[in-house]
């Protein structure tokens, strides 16, 4: 099994695996859509000849995924670092250096870090619940990255199992645990935008005063513009959602600054209230982001004007799905919301004609579904949906793929004030 995940998603393939209780390796590139050429880069030709030997890029990355039956075993990145073990054992305490252990034979493969985790395991110096551990947060952490992916290709290879095994866990439930936080991750953009970002103080003065000595102490340790949101998550043992959202506030103040990866550009996470979007107290230079919702339930379509009315979008309601390409062509959306379950043209049939018209090829297009099915969710992207919504929703859910399809609306009152922080989860 192999295809571009623009076909279909990471939730629809790992539910295949489970469903089919497949045995064997997944694994998964990510390229940035603007990158020329690398959007065929993965391949049996791209792997030369073996899982786990690809050329990669320096805009590209990978991942593994190891299964037993439809149960995951272990997942990681592919850049072979062990700087992620670290981080693990340090909350340990565990002082001997990875590096220093004779790896397990399963290292000399494509897992070196498992390896290494199995050598500290037979070493005892760490033991197997705290290995176990290990696993269950390596394995969610690398879920959260592949299920913000929307970009790449992937190959599921049938093989023997990674071997030995410390653990297996279930995809089901780590599937909703991850894709619940992967869209609350959402609502801190654009203040927060990678686990990767690196937190530092701006501010210390402003900090002392908000903060009692012992959190701003706790802070100061780690917020030194050498330490990311995801190692911080590590060295704490605490979901990276938590540790964001303890930050974002000073984020969204200015108080705190988030360096980019890597040398990356800076994002909007970087910049002071009031730079986004429109300038204060103005109005924004760009016409308003055109919406266009098909629906034939008048509850959904009155929910989707209200929302998107008040956050600045120019929305256009279609109730008769047979209205919907004449009234398409006049007023040439930036987005448009179809539900899939219509009478006399469902939604498949619709996206499916409108794909085919020059005009409407790279037009977003975000299927509303009463079900939460993945053969629904295959169907719609075999039909050329980008992305889909499950009903009933939320003002955020609805606002989050809006916004990171069709960009920000510009309201008329300015500025905007900061989205409240949701409450930190157990």
């Amino acid at each position: 099994m192999q295809g571009k995940l623009s076909e279909i998603d990471i939730r629809s393939i790992l539910q295949l695996i489970e469903l089919g209780q497949r045995t064997g390796e997944l694994y998964v590139e990510a390229y940035p859509a603007l990158v020329p050429g690398l959007g065929e880069s993965l391949g049996p030709e791209g792997k030369n000849g073996a899982l786990g030997t690809a050329t990669t890029s320096p805009q590209s990355k990978y991942w593994f995924v190891f299964f037993l039956d439809g149960r995951i075993i272990y997942a990681a990145d592919t850049e072979n670092s062990l700087t992620r073990l670290r981080d693990y054992l340090r909350r340990y305490q565990v002082e001997s250096p990875v590096g220093g252990k004779t790896m397990h034979a399963i290292a000399t493969t494509n897992a070196p870090e498992y390896g290494y985790l199995w050598a500290l395991l037979e070493s005892h110096a760490i033991t197997p619940a705290q290995g176990r551990s290990i696993i269950h947060s390596m394995v969610h952490e690398t879920l959260f990255d592949l299920l913000s992916l929307h970009q790449g290709s992937f190959i599921f290879e049938l093989g023997a199992p990674l071997s030995p095994q410390l653990t297996t866990l279930a995809i089901a439930p780590h599937l909703a645990r991850t894709m619940k936080q992967v869209q609350q991750w959402k609502l801190l953009h654009p203040y927060i935008q990678s686990p990767e970002q690196y937190p530092l103080i701006a501010d210390e003065a402003a900090l002392q005063d908000i903060l009692t000595h012992r959190t701003f102490g706790k802070l100061t340790q780690f917020a030194d513009g050498k330490t990311s949101i995801r190692q911080i998550a590590r060295y704490l043992n605490r979901d990276i959602l938590t540790v964001a959202r303890a930050i974002h506030p000073y984020v969204q103040k200015g108080i705190i600054h988030l360096i980019p990866p890597h040398g990356e550009t800076p994002t909007a996470s970087t910049h002071r209230p009031g730079t986004l979007g429109n300038p204060v107290g103005g109005h924004s230079p760009h016409p308003p982001t055109k919406v266009v919702c098909i629906d034939d339930g008048a509850t959904v379509r009155a929910t989707v004007q209200a929302i998107l009315s008040q956050h600045g979008y120019a929305i256009t309601a279609i109730a008769n799905p047979l209205d919907t390409f004449s009234v398409v062509f006049q007023v040439k959306p930036d987005l448009i919301l179809c539900d899939i379950a219509m009478p006399e043209l469902d939604g498949y049939e619709i996206c499916a004609m409108l794909r085919k018209s020059t005009a409407f090829r790279q037009t977003p297009i975000i299927m509303l579904t009463g079900k939460d099915g993945f053969i629904d969710r295959v169907r719609a992207r075999m039909v050329g949906a980008t992305d889909y919504l499950t009903k009933p929703f939320g003002e955020n859910e609805l606002l989050m793929l809006v916004e990171k399809y069709a960009g920000v609306g510009y309201p008329e009152r300015q500025p905007n004030p900061p989205a409240p922080v949701p409450p930190p989860v157990d």
